[in-house]
């Protein structure tokens, strides 16, 4: 069994470490503050199929340290509230909302998204969330706040980066979750949720290629600045995370394990689903 290895606390304690900085830029080009699989282009295309105008509201789940949520802030106009379990990444979020000069635009609160949301239902246009929903039970819970919080034809748009499309070792299983709490979904699990929750799925597209590449050149990038990032991480947080960006490129590019992004839409007051 994999020991528990601690991502999170590390990169967003120390989210401007030069070093930290400097592995994000090898990582992925365009350093948004990001510690998932997305890149800047990507989001880009993500952002298109939500049609985000400066009226919107956008609710992000599990916003991390928050620079996706500026970047979509600052490309759309769009107001956005970041919501996150981690007490380090809503710091780093809102210190990062007011060298931005986002805050009134970009604001983060610390939340337990496994839980009931502290929002009045119909309060969002949409919601973004980027390789987070892995991480919260009760997937069908989760799905029914969300149409909830939404306005009725608002979009929700999820990444899910460990639906099992091949033979998995046990060992594989374990360096894959020892990050945290993880859910593995079978093909057809999304789809099938998002249906009982209410929604109508309009995409559904593989995107288990941008897992590979940044798993690769991550552990790439992070083996390059070793030294430094010892000084932060002790030898066996270090070890962990190689071991983790391995197996999440090794099971990527196999795909063995896949990532896939949907695109769901809650009915309108005058369709069919609404209806019944």
């Amino acid at each position: 069994m994999a020991d528990s290895v601690d991502l999170y606390n590390t990169t967003y304690s120390n989210l401007e470490l030069t070093a930290l900085e400097q592995v994000r830029v090898e990582t992925y080009g365009e350093d948004l503050g990001q510690s998932s699989w997305l890149t800047a282009d990507e989001l880009r295309r993500f952002i298109a199929w939500l049609d985000l105008t400066p009226d919107s509201h956008v609710l992000e789940v599990g916003s991390g340290s928050g620079g996706p949520a500026l970047f979509v802030a600052k490309l759309t106009g769009a107001r956005i509230t970041g919501i996150d379990i981690n007490e380090h990444a809503i710091a780093a979020g809102t210190r990062m909302a007011h060298d931005s000069g986002l805050e009134g635009r970009v604001q983060f609160q610390q939340v337990d998204a496994s839980l009931p949301l502290p929002f009045p239902g119909g309060t969002f246009d949409a919601i973004i969330c980027v390789d987070a929903i892995i991480h919260m039970p009760g997937r069908p819970n989760v799905l029914a706040e969300w149409h909830r919080v939404l306005k009725d034809g608002g979009l929700a748009l999820f990444t899910d980066s460990t639906v099992v499309t091949g033979l998995l070792t046990k060992e594989e299983i374990a360096t894959r979750g020892s990050i945290g709490y993880f859910l593995f979904a079978a093909p057809g699990e999304d789809e099938r949720l998002l249906q009982e929750a209410g929604f109508e799925v309009e995409r559904a597209d593989d995107v288990t290629e941008n897992a590979a590449l940044v798993a690769s050149r991550w552990c790439e990038a992070r083996a390059r600045h070793r030294e430094a990032l010892l000084r932060v991480e002790d030898d066996g947080t270090y070890e962990g995370l190689q071991r983790f960006l391995t197996i999440v490129g090794t099971v990527s590019a196999e795909r063995r394990l896949s990532r896939f992004v949907f695109v769901a839409r809650k009915p309108g007051a005058g369709s069919e689903l609404a209806r019944q």
